[in-house]
């Protein structure tokens, strides 16, 4: 098939690649003219384990191609993948305005039939508005052109998004239309060979499907979160009521681990906008506020251990960061908590050399320059040689190399034994043997 994909993101990126990975003709299109060359010349623009590959492989083969010109990738296609941004306004809901812009244009370029598939992550509704604006387009100009509209949802973990992609757990499709159900159920077909996992429901139930979805994943952190800081009250160990809890099979291991808060493109904004969608209806929604809350109080928790151990004047304290990015696995820098621990850090006065094996760059566009002219901040190339004569040590990230570390090593280089460790990889036990101060969270008192 030809397929059109509007965006070059994480989301139409891997989208795109992974439809030519299975023989489809894909062209991506992006407004940014630097990206799509930087493309071209298999530049790409996100970190995304296996998905360089891809791209060059498919580029090489003819099979992807890029440019700005959406009228120019419709012309052989009658498959329009909107995967463009949703940010989060002021008020918590998803912006709209690239979606409708995109479904605009191609209103005013379409020629015959073809199938409009919303893949960014858009409120419910989004299905509707999205048709009038193709619509009015046609309209404008006075054609008559059928089309569909679909919503096609988007279920990657960033860090993994490829195998997520070409081996999914589930296609959820949001269609009233049997043509285009038969179009899609073609498209997606070679992903489900083994089992149909493909899920065909409508369009505002697919779209409320992804919002539901990252919500109880938020819930389910934020949820284990307040059990953690409780425990830590009460002398108890979270890590054994986890494992505890997890060994049921109503329950499970997924997403129940105690941290310092969650982050990343989608967590935050989805349940910001749920929230939103719920007021718009005149409709209190008491747990998502209180799995946000939970969520932004997570975010100072390490912060607040290091204020109690050292005070609330840090001057003259330098700390090594290990972690940047809001998981392993990607430099996704968004609503990452290594930035509200940073600002709290410097905020006190201290000093933070800090180590990421793949996010530093993209960290050093995020974070204030000042920091770094200032020497508030230097970044490390290993993660050893962060922890050269500091006071103490805090993990963010909870990346692989940061596992299984040479802590006989770590010893040596830091100023003082101490360890804040906000993805509880560490042992308490086996931490006060190896001769370090150990904080976790909701290890017990």
């Amino acid at each position: 098939m030809k397929l059109t994909v509007v965006g070059t993101g994480y989301v139409g990126l891997v989208t795109g690649a992974c439809f030519a990975e299975m023989g489809n003709e894909v062209t991506c299109v992006d407004v940014d003219q630097k990206k799509v060359e930087g493309l071209r010349q298999g530049v790409l623009p996100i970190y995304e384990p296996g998905l360089d590959a891809i791209v060059h492989t498919n580029t090489r083969a003819g099979r992807l191609k890029f440019t700005t010109s959406l009228a120019e990738a419709m012309r052989d296609s009658n498959v329009y993948f909107i995967a463009v941004g949703t940010p989060p306004g002021e008020d918590g809901s998803a912006d709209l305005k690239h979606v409708l812009a995109v479904a605009r244009e191609i209103g005013q370029h379409i020629e015959r039939y073809a199938v409009v598939v919303d893949k960014s992550t858009v409120p419910v509704g989004t299905g509707d508005r999205v048709r009038a604006a193709v619509q009015g387009e046609i309209d404008r100009r006075g054609g008559k052109v059928g089309f569909d509209i679909v919503s096609n949802p988007e279920f990657l973990k960033e860090g993994a998004a490829v195998e997520d992609f070409m081996r999914p757990d589930r296609v959820v499709i949001g269609t009233d239309s049997e043509r285009a159900r038969a179009i899609m159920h073609e498209l997606y077909a070679p992903f489900v060979r083994n089992h149909d996992r493909i899920l065909y429901m409508g369009v505002r139930e697919a779209e409320m499907t992804k919002y539901a979805a990252n919500a109880m994943l938020a819930t389910r952190i934020s949820f284990m979160n307040e059990v953690a800081n409780l425990c830590e009250r009460l002398g108890v160990d979270v890590e054994s009521v986890r494992v505890g809890i997890g060994s049921d099979p109503r329950i499970g291991y997924s997403f129940i681990y105690a941290g310092c808060g969650y982050g990343g493109s989608c967590f935050p904004k989805d349940v910001k906008a749920l929230i939103h969608m719920a007021e718009q209806q005149d409709f209190e929604p008491k747990l998502l506020r209180a799995v946000e809350d939970r969520n932004d109080s997570q975010k100072h928790l390490l912060f607040e251990k290091i204020v109690r151990r050292f005070g609330a004047d840090l001057s003259g304290r330098t700390f090594g960061l290990w972690g940047l990015a809001f998981k392993p696995g990607t430099d996704d820098m968004r609503e990452a908590p290594s930035i509200v621990l940073l600002h709290e850090l410097i905020g006190a006065g201290a000093r933070v050399v800090a180590h990421d094996p793949v996010a530093m760059d993209a960290a050093r566009r995020e974070l204030p320059a000042a920091w770094f002219s200032g020497g508030q901040l230097r970044f490390a190339p290993d993660q050893y040689e962060a922890l050269k004569d500091v006071d103490a040590m805090a993990l963010v990230t909870e990346w692989k190399p940061f596992r299984h570390p040479d802590f006989e090593r770590m010893r040596a280089l830091m100023k003082s034994a101490v360890i804040f460790d906000g993805r509880n990889q560490y042992d308490p036990k086996a931490m006060k043997e190896s001769g370090f101060e150990y904080y976790g969270i909701g290890r017990g008192a």
